[in-house]
This record gives C-alpha cells, structure tokens and sequence, in this order.
C-alpha cells in the first residue's frame, strides 16, 4: 500500500538512475500516482547539474537556472513542488563584457558601435563592408559564416573568443550549422536598421523574456523538495548509491539493477522498468550480460564538455545588476561570470555577494586538475587583470567542479546514439533514457524534465510518446509570448549545440591567447 492506501503490488515497479531534474520528476509523477519507485543517485546531493550548492552558508547555483518555460506541464509541476512563495521574480539581464566595456545581448548594432568607439567602430563598419563586397568564399565554417554577416573585426570580438572557450575548438573547425540556428535572419544591416526603426515596425524581431522565476534558495531547492515529496509518497530515494549493473534477460528486457550501498555492500533490486538520467554512455556499459562490442564502441565514442566554478565572495559593490556576463576578453581563460547576489538575495550574506567565475573545460586537463587554492588564485587575478574588482577585494573562494555538464555534438555522436538506442530499443524496451545526459541532449532543466513526464506517463498509462523527438530551437527559450497568432507554436523543447569536428580540442591556453 502506499500513503493513499492504493495497492501497490499490482502496478509495475520503477528503478530510477539519478536524481536529477530528469529522474526525481519521473520518480515524482510515478509516486503522485501510487506506482512504486526507488530512486539510486551516486552523489550525496540531489538536482545534478540543477542543484545548489552550499559552502560556509554562501549558495552557488551551477550555470544558472531561469526557471521560464512554455510547457505549461512543466510550470505547473514547478508550482506544485514548491509553494508559490517561494519563488522570487527576477529581472533579465545578461551583458558582454569586452576590454572594460559592457555591450547588450543580444547584440543591438547602436550600443555595440558606440561602445566601442569611433575609430573601432569605423574599421568595424568597413570590415562589413569589404565582407559583402568579398564575402568567403567557403561560408561551411562558423567563422567564415559570421564574418559574411558581420565582418572580420566584429566577428573576432563578439563570437569567436567566447565560442572557443565554450568548445574548447577554433571557430574555423565549427560548422556553419550552429552559427546559422543560433544567429539566424541576422546581419549587421539588419541590426542597425531594426535598432532604428520605432518599435511598433519591429514585428519580425524576436522577443527575450525579461523576467524569470526563481527559487529563493536557488534550484536544489527545488529538488530537495521533490525528494522529501517523492519519499512522502512511498517512493525512495538514495545518495551514495550508485547503480552498478543493469541486469537484462532475452524477452524480458531489464529485470533487476545492482546498486552499491553507502556501506559498499551491493544490493540486487527488481525491476519491471528503469528510467536512466545517468550519461547514456554509463549505461550501456552497465548493461549485463554485456552489449555487443559495436554498442559499447558507440557509448565510449560519445564526449562531453566538463564545467568548473570559481566563486568568489566580495563586497557588495563589487557586483553588477547581470545575472551573468559574458566574457569576450581575449588572454583570460573566463567565459562567463555570474552574480548569485543578482538571482537572489537568500543565496548570498548582507553586505557581500559572491562571483561564479565558470570555466568551460575538460575533466582531467590542466585547470580541472589544479588544486583548490591555486584556482582561487586564477579566478582572483583574472577578476583583477579584467578590472571588475580592485586589487584586495577577494574575501574568500570555493571551487565546484561538474563532470559531463554539456554533451559535445561531434560528427559522429548522431551515428553512435542511433546505435545504441536501436540495441536498447531492442534489446530492453523497458529501459527508459531521460534528461540531457541521460539522451546525450544539449536539454534544459524543463527540457529535461519533459521527457521524464513523458516517459511515466507511457509507464502508467501506456502511452507511447516518442521522448527522443523532445527537440525544438534554442529561440523556444529566449522568445517571450507576443501574442502573434500567425506565428507557429512549437509542440517539442530542446536547442541545439554546434555540430563538433573530429580534432584534439584546444588547450584552455590556446583559446584564451
């Protein structure tokens, strides 16, 4: 029986790896509705990529959550979870800082050329000018793509040195593909004519959000509570709890998973259905007996892009009104810095705010690698050498390091998913990949959370929704509603990330010389 006094023997048992975004909504819904559920998340902490976290009472939030969606499912599960009150309702507001300069994003040509200056903004306009009069030849790449659009000198200081950091690739590896989705119906003409025309012209310009909500104690808060709820509802859910094995049998699919228990110990756990948020590559080598040599081949062939915070408790002064600013200085290895003071208040102390200093890297290189205390030195000084902060000024530092935070789409990631979901489809039906690891997705959270809703409704209900074609384009989470009835809703979610090339990534020096 569970808390409603629904008889649980009857329904299909559910063993959900993770506890993410992803799989506590899974887990959630599913106990919502009396069916058993075991959640086993190898870490000590809920909400993955989506959690808070805490260190001597500061609160950092890893990447930055705007809670805004138009999946009217996912917002109301948000409000659901936790009570309206505790949801704050922020401003918007990202910048690119450039050589001590602030510009809008997204790019409004007026305020990018008065930024920069008469004379950059002179050699800017005819650096576009010769682009069109002698545009690439070739425009396959990212760079020689953006330059036809905007010219060399713009280019090479709005896109290429944040790209690079990002990616860990030189624009001219990048395909266009990604340019052409992220920067799409955009040219430098365009900009500055849509920057003068009234706004009342501006029909086909699209629309950011400019307010966002947002738990007061950042997004683990969230996920805490789904916890609590998920146990409240008879389901569990266990830390340091890592799933080991993932035990199948012809005909049947997945019968039972392995966990290793806090203690070392290993449990078997039945299981007439898993939902898996755990990076899609973890579990096909967990599958036992083992997938054929060409799956694990696929698995092992999929990368990621691993993701590291230096936070930086200053004074209150110190900070900026952004959420974020995006780093375009070249020779700091930086690409973005937050201010946990601007999502909210309760995540910071009175008079100080702290600075998430975020490093786009590769688990084991050479900044993932360094010691704490020399890291807090690096994001100090480049606080310093950027003059966002004087000399003196940093009170404290943490470092928090998040492996496999962005799945790379290289050129051949499309083959090997497509390998190993027709080995699972096959094979374990009954084995439910969610969520942005989970799928090898570049999702968001209500991305994310979307195809776990999916995947326990086809559970309970068997509903047979397709979760892999959860997939629109990044705009679907920047437009706000306009009101335009002509203009085509999206019935999926998802964005997209740049098509990767094959190639050694660049070293953190080389993107940032």
């Amino acid at each position: 029986m569970d808390p409603s006094g629904t008889n649980t023997d009857a329904l299909p048992a559910t063993v959900v790896i993770g506890a993410g975004p992803a799989g506590l909504t899974a887990a959630y819904d599913l106990s919502k509705h009396g069916y058993p559920v075991q959640v086993y998340e190898s870490t000590d902490v809920v909400g993955g990529i989506s959690q808070t976290v805490e260190r001597d009472g500061w609160r950092f939030d890893i990447g930055g959550h705007r809670f805004f969606t138009k999946v009217a499912a996912v917002e109301a599960l948000w409000h659901e979870i936790l009570p309206d009150e505790d949801f704050l309702l922020r401003p918007r507001m990202s910048r690119i800082y450039y050589r001590g300069k602030l510009f809008d994003y997204p790019l409004k040509a007026g305020n990018a050329l008065k930024g920069l200056g008469l004379i950059e903004a002179a050699r800017c306009i005819g650096s576009y000018a010769w682009a069109r009069v002698r545009p690439p030849k070739d425009e396959t790449h990212f760079d020689d793509w953006v330059t036809a659009r905007f010219g060399k000198r713009l280019f090479s200081i709005f896109f290429k040195t944040y790209t690079e950091k990002v990616w860990g690739m030189s624009t001219a590896e990048l395909p266009a593909d990604w340019a052409a989705q992220r920067i799409k119906n955009l040219s430098l003409m365009g900009a500055i004519k849509n920057a003068l025309l009234p706004s009342r012209n501006q029909k086909e310009i699209t629309s950011l959000i400019e307010e966002f909500q947002y738990p007061k104690y950042g997004p683990g808060m969230m996920w805490q509570v789904a916890t609590d709820k998920v146990r409240a509802q008879g389901g569990s859910v266990e830390l340091n709890a890592p799933v080991q094995r993932v035990r199948w049998e012809a005909g049947k699919g997945a019968v039972a998973v392995t966990v290793t228990n806090a203690d070392g110990t290993s449990t078997e756990v039945p299981a007439d259905h898993v939902i898996s948020s755990t990076p899609i590559s973890a579990l096909v080598r967990a599958m036992e007996p083992a997938a054929p040599a060409a799956v694990q081949a696929a698995a092992d062939d999929l990368r990621y892009r691993d993701f590291l915070t230096i936070a930086l408790v200053v004074p209150l002064e110190a900070g900026f009104p952004d959420n974020w600013i995006y780093i375009h200085t070249p020779g700091v290895k930086v690409g973005r810095i937050q201010n946990f003071g601007s999502w909210s208040p309760f995540l910071v102390k009175d008079g100080r705010t702290c600075l998430g200093l975020e490093y786009f890297v590769n688990e084991g290189d050479e900044v993932w690698s360094e010691q704490d205390e020399e890291l807090v030195k690096l994001g100090t000084a480049e606080l310093e050498r950027l003059n966002l902060i004087e000399p003196g000024k940093v009170e404290a530092g943490y470092v928090v390091r998040m492996p496999k935070a962005y799945p790379v789409y290289d050129d051949s990631y499309q083959k090997n998913l497509d390998v190993i979901r027709q080995w699972l489809d096959a094979n374990v039906p009954n084995v439910h990949p969610v969520g942005r690891n989970g799928m090898h997705r570049y999702n968001n959270q209500d991305h994310s959370m979307l195809t776990a809703l999916l995947t326990a409704e086809n559970i309970r209900t068997g509903s047979t929704h397709d979760v892999w074609s959860v997939n629109v384009e990044e705009e679907y989470h920047e437009e706000g509603g306009d009101g335009d009835t002509k203009r085509p809703t999206p019935t999926g979610t998802g964005r997209d990330a740049p098509l990767m090339p094959r190639q050694t990534p660049l070293s953190n020096e080389a993107v940032s010389a």
